[in-house]
């Protein structure tokens, strides 16, 4: 008996993909997904088995697509040149969170909720571009051009300057509490290509090693008369 075509799963993986972030784990449904993607319940089952197969699979799409840009930009054969796959690194993952924003934000918010399937998929694919970027963070130590910061104080200014900016900044301006001209002004500063990559110099000049000695502010011991 022959397969059924292949681009039935991929309408339903995209109409779960269009929908996950309004619905969550928790609203999915499998009729929500069969309609929005027109194909029926049976061709549901017959690719996925379950709603939380699924749910697995939406994810796992969306993530292995920006893994597979990641492992790409990182994969030069110049390993003399960790901090320009540094950057490289920093750029797939910046515009994959400004892509991705709502997707992201509902499964942070159901991995936070304590919905199995997000919790899980977190647990699973987390360490897997932390530990990339942790990879290239030491190797520029043992190179001499990053400071040599513990791991956590490194990869905490990395997401607190890339990613944190494009969620709270996105969401601000997304909110409805600022004007229109200033939300838009605020969503020009935080999301297109140039502000990433102007927040990626930013994070690279921090963490670099000084060129020359820094200097040390002193203060003025005040002389008793």
């Amino acid at each position: 008996m022959p397969r059924p075509s292949r681009n039935l799963d991929r309408a339903l993986l995209a109409a779960g993909r269009a929908l996950y972030p309004s619905t969550g784990c928790a609203g999915l449904t499998i009729r929500q997904v069969c309609d929005a993607a027109g194909v029926n319940t049976g061709m549901f089952n017959y690719h996925f088995g379950t709603r939380e197969s699924f749910l697995r699979a939406v994810m796992q799409q969306a993530y292995e697509e920006m893994f597979a840009r990641l492992s790409l930009a990182t994969a030069r054969p110049d390993a003399a040149a960790p901090d320009a796959m540094l950057r490289a690194a920093l750029r797939v993952l910046g515009r994959f969170v400004r892509d991705k924003r709502p997707f992201i934000a509902r499964l942070l918010a159901d991995a936070l909720a304590g919905e199995a399937v997000a919790r899980q998929f977190v647990r699973d694919n987390l360490p897997r571009h932390v530990t990339v970027i942790a990879g290239l963070v030491a190797a520029g130590q043992a190179r001499g051009t990053i400071r040599a910061l513990a791991p956590a104080q490194a990869l905490g200014t990395i997401a607190g300057a890339l990613v944190l900016p494009i969620f709270a900044g996105g969401a601000i301006a997304d909110s409805g509490l600022m004007p229109g001209p200033a939300a838009r002004a605020l969503a020009d500063s935080v999301l297109p290509d140039a502000a990433i990559d102007e927040r990626i110099d930013l994070i690279l000049q921090g963490l670099a090693v000084p060129a020359g000695p820094a200097a040390v502010p002193t203060r003025k011991r005040k002389v008793k008369p």
